[in-house]
């Protein structure tokens, strides 16, 4: 199974600064990726600026499951937030809030954000997440992943804002595998045109097994796409 995290700033063409459906698209198709988690998603109704941007990637991808999560709203924009595209059916899906830190520590943009949360057919757990920028939010932000995650068949994926040195990862590697462990050095995802840090991040739990994983070279959005292909541990001989 391959799995794919991609933070697509809402759709933009990063080297035109447009909104370009068909690059997004044709980047997470040409991963082969069975599952997508996406970042900075918008979704609007009558009225609003933007469309269901999830939706319009599950029909140009031909992934027909899909789900968007909404964090906040911003208007006349719509609903921002996290998306999954699936190649397998989702069975159940929720958005699950991040509380907002009361009160706020830092001077820092404070920005409302959720986890969306699936079950999809095999028995997988699947977690999109986005964290905030402040110390504050990533401390709720894992608190919030924490009492989501399960320890069989779970994948969390996502945009967490923090290198791979922040100690607020640790609670998250105490109960899941980091897949960039296998990659061969630290690759970092953003920006996309000439990366400096990794903040792009796929976890699996321990039943899980992580045959490869690697960050995309390909420049499409800000970020660059984080990719991994599993298995179950019991079916890898």
């Amino acid at each position: 199974m391959k799995i794919m995290t991609f933070n697509t700033q809402h759709c933009v063409n990063y080297l035109k600064q447009c909104i370009d459906y068909e690059l997004i698209a044709r980047t997470i198709s040409d991963t082969g990726a069975d599952i997508c988690g996406l970042n900075e998603m918008f979704s609007g109704k009558a009225g609003d600026t933007y469309p269901n941007q999830t939706k319009i990637l599950s029909e140009l991808t031909g992934m027909k499951s899909y789900y968007f999560a909404e964090a906040a709203y911003f208007a006349p924009d719509g609903g921002y937030g996290n998306g999954l595209l699936s190649k397998y059916k989702i069975l159940e899906a929720e958005t699950v809030k991040i509380p907002d830190p009361c009160p706020k520590r830092y001077n820092g943009y404070y920005e409302t954000r959720c986890v969306l949360k699936a079950k999809i057919e095999g028995g997988y757990t699947v977690l999109v997440c986005h964290f905030g920028l402040n110390p504050d939010e990533h401390e709720n932000a894992v608190k919030t992943i924490l009492e989501n995650i399960t320890d069989e068949k779970c994948i969390l994926m996502g945009d967490f804002n923090v290198t791979p040195e922040n100690s607020v990862l640790d609670p998250i590697r105490e109960r899941m595998s980091d897949t960039s462990l296998g990659f061969c050095e630290n690759t970092p995802s953003w920006p996309s045109d000439a990366p400096r840090v990794k903040i792009d991040y796929v976890f699996v739990s321990r039943d899980l097994c992580v045959e490869y994983a690697e960050v995309s070279s390909v420049i499409t959005s800000d970020h660059r796409a984080h990719i991994a292909i599993i298995n179950d541990k019991e079916n890898t001989y």
